[in-house]
């Protein structure tokens, strides 16, 4: 037996913000980030609408990127003093992340962070508050997934937490919010959606519920993301709805070792931060190049969805590939850890242990190649210095 689960209702389109009003309840504790929802206005109209519904709005702000666990117990204390029997998180993935994880603590609070590390290990929820979400941003696709991912920097680890039970009551995706997104922001969360959608179709799990939904993620992002980078307002909105599909997919068809990867090694290195979405272009294509004897059909299927040509599934794939690092190019990505900046000498001083964890990470079950610590240690140097993905 398998299982699809999405929000209860999801209400796209410009304005669709208004719904808020129909919303039905006495209290919402309102989870925001560093500021932009409020300097463009929208959270204004958010916590208009909400009192317009008859509900009394408690805010949590100053969400910071990639959401501590301290952040988190932060929220969720808050929570038991007002009592909200609405979560609404806004903004990009970070508060809508961090506000997940504080909805298992404001009704657990017994409960450990550790307790909830385990994939599918959540209490049940809904025992005290409903969870609506607000995108502004065109990659996560949060807002429809049973994901949340939660830094804990004293050991310089995202952890990815999974369970079908904090997948948002209802989602808004309102591409009025996406306008405001900065031209790199754009670029990363649009390769971060492009790698949810291929990850999710090649993935172990993936199901006829999950597979046409990713298809159509991926020709949406083909066609969209470089425009939407260049600030075209509808290219915009139509990136604002693939991601969202994605999200879909891989909500339901869960992950690979691009986002294992990605996870164990944003927060790793002292020479800063590597933004999720860019982490991932860049070992996306380094990925297919490792799993594809694998799953060669599904990553040909991609390709011939997209027209890229090659009379072999070999062929195919390594167009694929090709169109992949194109994109990378025209949206400023580098290609290679090195090239980011990543210091030489402490990457292959942890090496070992981001390999470890990376295999140890949720999204690796589902990857359709397995992989051991020392061939992820091989992967990631192929990712560090661009050399061609050649591992038995």
């Amino acid at each position: 037996m398998a299982r699809f689960t999405l929000p209860r209702d999801i209400y796209y389109g410009r304005g669709c913000l208004d719904e808020l009003k129909n919303l039905k309840g006495k209290t919402a504790v309102v989870v925001i980030g560093g500021g932009s929802m409020k300097r463009f206005g929208f959270l204004d109209k958010v916590v208009t609408n909400l009192e317009e519904a008859g509900l009394k709005v408690h805010l949590f702000e100053n969400v910071e990127p990639d959401p501590s666990v301290e952040t988190v117990m932060k929220g969720a204390q808050m929570m038991r003093e007002v009592n909200p029997d609405w979560i609404v998180a806004m903004g990009g993935g970070s508060p809508i992340d961090a506000a997940k994880a504080m909805w298992v603590f404001y009704e657990y609070p017994d409960t450990s962070f550790e307790d909830i590390i385990q994939p599918f290990s959540f209490p049940t929820l809904r025992t005290k508050a409903k969870f609506l979400a607000i995108p502004s941003t065109s990659g996560t696709a949060t807002e429809v997934t049973a994901f949340s991912v939660i830094t804990d920097y004293a050991k310089g680890v995202k952890y990815p937490l999974a369970d079908f039970n904090i997948t948002p009551d209802i989602a808004l995706v309102d591409p009025d919010l996406a306008e405001t997104m900065p031209p790199k922001l754009v670029a990363h969360t649009g390769m971060d959606a492009l790698t949810h959608a291929i990850e999710a179709y090649v993935s172990t799990v993936s199901t006829c519920f999950t597979d046409p939904l990713a298809l159509k993620a991926i020709s949406m992002v083909r066609e969209y993301l470089v425009d939407s980078f260049n600030g075209d307002k509808n290219a915009r909105e139509q990136m604002h709805y693939a991601q969202c599909l994605a999200g879909m997919a891989f909500s339901n068809a869960l992950l690979g070792i691009v986002h294992s990867m990605a996870h164990k090694t944003g927060a790793a290195f002292s020479t800063g931060h590597i933004p999720h979405g860019c982490a991932n272009a860049i070992y996306l294509p380094y990925v297919i190049q490792y799993n594809a004897a694998y799953a060669p059909k599904k990553y040909a299927e991609i390709a011939d969805s997209l027209n890229l040509g090659g009379s072999t599934e070999q062929e195919k794939i390594q167009n694929l590939c090709k169109m992949i690092d194109e994109f990378n190019v025209k949206l400023g990505i580098p290609k290679t850890l090195k090239e980011f900046g990543i210091n030489e000498e402490e990457f292959l001083q942890k090496l070992p242990t981001i390999a470890e964890l990376a295999v140890g990470d949720a999204c690796t079950g589902s990857n359709p190649r397995p992989i051991t610590p020392k061939q992820m240690e091989e992967l990631l140097k192929c990712t560090y210095y661009g050399t061609k993905v050649d591992i038995q």
